[in-house]
């Protein structure tokens, strides 16, 4: 995948290599918009723990991908398909001189490290408001080892099965993101059980403004996330860039569309909400579909994730920021409309059933969501119960009741009073302070 030649001779391509700096840099800004987004919609007491566990995320990822992450992920395969092996752990053997396509092999693998920050990140909405976050720090570079490396490499790596040997497509990540996400999310949320009061107390965003500017965040990054994806300055990038402001509209709509039939008002949250599934649903397929196919996977995103989101109420899980109804069931729409909207223009040979495709394409996506869907909840469940075990993964129910922010981080988002006579409030005084307040 990659030559240790000069520059010049590999033909590195600096449109490609400025087009792609700039899309590594929008694609990293997403985990910081999903930490506002999460941060808004969660309840005042555990704002900070919610933004903590994706700024984290950031740290914890990026070291295990440079130790051993992209050389698994995207290194030769030694596996039948399955994982890459170890010849640039450490980043070993790679330097400015080392190309990947048209552009430094470094900033491809710093690229694909974005991915795989923010896919961890998107699992702490399913169990916000209740996990510790010593837990946290230790699951997120396992689950990153065992779930997304694998899911990265069959679908994006050099004789990745899923690509190579299935043939299904994924241009931008509803496999490797969207769908490891949501079902690891799933699994995350019935190891932990449901949160205190879930149910019969109402858990109402806090803040909807930082919800809506989480959203306009991530839906400025995914430009980069999917329109990078074609790795150069080029026609499919700008195709891949229109598709997804298209299908981010046209969920918007959809998402508004029903809870305006369903409920008699559209909100500012169903309008963020409905944003976000129609992105997630056109990251598989927004280099493989027209415009058209854009405007459809988008819309029904939109309607159905609408529906999607109030699963766990009647199924009885707690997935706290709707992981699963938006990311894994957008993922999973945009993954298995591939095999309906894709066109050979797009594809360069592949076409869906709507053009004359017949079934086979469908069913190669089908057969792809349901392996990475069922392999990432076996093995997430699996991470889940051993750190459950071995050091608890559920938060104290004082503390949970309490609030994370003031029992893990000594910090409140919103207190900004005085002690005494003006004497600022110190963060390792407060949790003594509130202990004193509630005895009192």
């Amino acid at each position: 995948m990659e030559t240790n030649v000069p520059l010049a001779a590999a033909q590195i391509n600096t449109g490609d290599t400025a087009w792609l700096l700039a899309a590594t840099a929008l694609v990293l800004l997403m985990t910081p918009g999903l930490a506002l987004f999460y941060g808004g919609m969660v309840r005042t007491k555990s704002v900070l723990n919610m933004l903590m566990m994706s700024f984290v995320s950031i740290a914890l990822v990026t070291v295990v991908w440079l130790a051993a992450g992209y050389s698994l992920a995207f290194g030769d395969d030694i596996g039948g398909g399955l994982v890459g092996g170890l010849k640039h752990a450490g980043m070993a053997g790679l330097g400015p001189d080392s190309v990947h396509g048209s552009v430094p092999t470094v900033l491809f693998a710093t690229f694909q490290l974005t991915f795989a920050i923010i896919t961890a990140a998107l699992i702490s909405g399913a169990i916000a408001d209740r996990a510790k976050f010593s837990a946290w720090l230790v699951f997120v570079p396992a689950w990153t080892l065992l779930v997304y490396v694998p899911v990265a490499h069959w679908v994006w790596g050099p004789g990745g099965w899923i690509l190579y040997r299935l043939g299904a497509l994924d241009f931008a990540g509803g496999m490797p993101v969207e769908i490891t996400s949501g079902a690891s999310g799933l699994a995350l949320a019935l190891v932990l059980g449901p949160r205190l009061g879930f149910k019969k107390d109402a858990m109402r965003p806090h803040n909807l403004p930082m919800v809506m500017l989480g959203a306009g965040l991530l839906w400025f990054g995914w430009f980069g996330f999917n329109a990078g994806s074609a790795l150069g300055a080029n026609g499919l990038a700008a195709a891949a860039f229109l598709n997804t402001l298209a299908a981010g509209c046209t969920g918007l709509l959809g998402w508004l569309f029903v809870e305006q039939k369903r409920d008699g008002h559209p909100t500012t949250l169903g309008a963020a909400s409905g944003a976000v599934a129609g992105l997630v649903a056109i990251t598989p397929s927004c280099g493989t579909v027209s415009l058209l196919g854009a405007l459809v996977v988008g819309l029904a995103a939109g309607v159905v994730c609408s529906y999607a989101v109030s699963w766990k109420f009647r199924l009885n899980y707690d997935d706290s920021l709707d992981v699963v109804g938006v990311h894994l069931v957008g993922g999973v729409i945009g993954t298995l409309l591939i095999g309906v909207f894709a066109e050979k223009a797009m594809t360069g040979g592949t076409e869906g059933l709507l053009y004359g495709g017949g079934l086979a394409q469908l069913g190669k996506q089908a057969v792809g969501v349901v392996v990475v869907a069922a392999y990432a909840f076996a093995v997430t469940y699996g991470i889940g119960k051993l750190l459950d075990k071995a050091m608890g993964f559920r938060a104290a129910e004082e503390h949970e009741h309490t609030g994370l922010d003031l029992t893990v981080h000594a910090e409140t988002a919103y207190d900004h009073g005085v002690l005494g006579h003006g004497a600022p409030v110190s963060a390792s005084v407060v949790p003594s302070v509130r202990k004193a307040e509630s005895q009192a």
